[in-house]
């Protein structure tokens, strides 16, 4: 393998394009307007945000334009290069558009149980949980603090380490506090 001379340009990676840079302008980019508003369509982009999409396609591609990311494959007709080219910019910026919360009809609210009807709650189930959150509080304080350790956000070895143990042995000891907890549980409450 030889060596470049210095001040020699460097040779292409395997991430550099050997295609040449090409700038179609941008009458050709605002000619496939039709098209693009087409595949957002078929990409499930309501009608109303069709055009706002459609400008952020087009700066877009401009951008990679000018960026010299442009880079079609001379062997296929310029125009066919463009519309594949324009393809993949229109599916990526509709996936973007999409995954917005806005567009997903995402609205905060400050209490979202005012939404649900009272039917659908079930009762039961809240004065089993209600019951078993008593009996967890009944528990001794290590048992209580590794169960509530294990059904946090953190895995159970962050656990272990806080509190100078071994994962196995955290994980016997947390098998243990569920075995407490499950026949605290399963007495009947008077």
């Amino acid at each position: 393998m030889s060596r470049r001379k210095r001040g020699a340009p460097p040779a292409p990676g395997l991430s550099m394009s050997l295609r040449p840079e090409v700038s179609p302008p941008l009458d050709a980019l605002v000619a496939e307007r039709r098209l693009i508003l087409s595949r957002l369509v078929a990409c499930g982009v309501h009608a109303r945000d069709c055009e706002d999409v459609l400008q952020d396609v087009l700066i877009a591609a401009w951008k990679a334009i000018q960026a010299g990311r442009y880079r079609p494959d001379p062997r296929i007709a310029p125009r066919r290069a463009l519309q594949g080219w324009l393809h993949g910019i229109t599916w990526r910026q509709a996936g973007h558009h999409l995954g917005r919360a806005h567009v997903r009809r995402e609205v905060p609210i400050d209490d979202p149980r005012a939404l649900v009807d009272e039917d659908s709650v079930d009762l039961d189930g809240r004065l089993l949980a209600r019951a078993a959150l008593r009996r967890l509080v009944e528990l001794p304080a290590h048992h209580r603090d590794l169960l509530l350790a294990a059904a946090g956000p953190h895995p159970l070895t962050s656990y272990a380490r806080a509190h100078g143990l071994n994962p196995a042995t955290a994980a016997g000891r947390l098998q243990v506090a569920r075995k407490a907890l499950a026949e605290r549980i399963a007495r009947p409450v008077w």
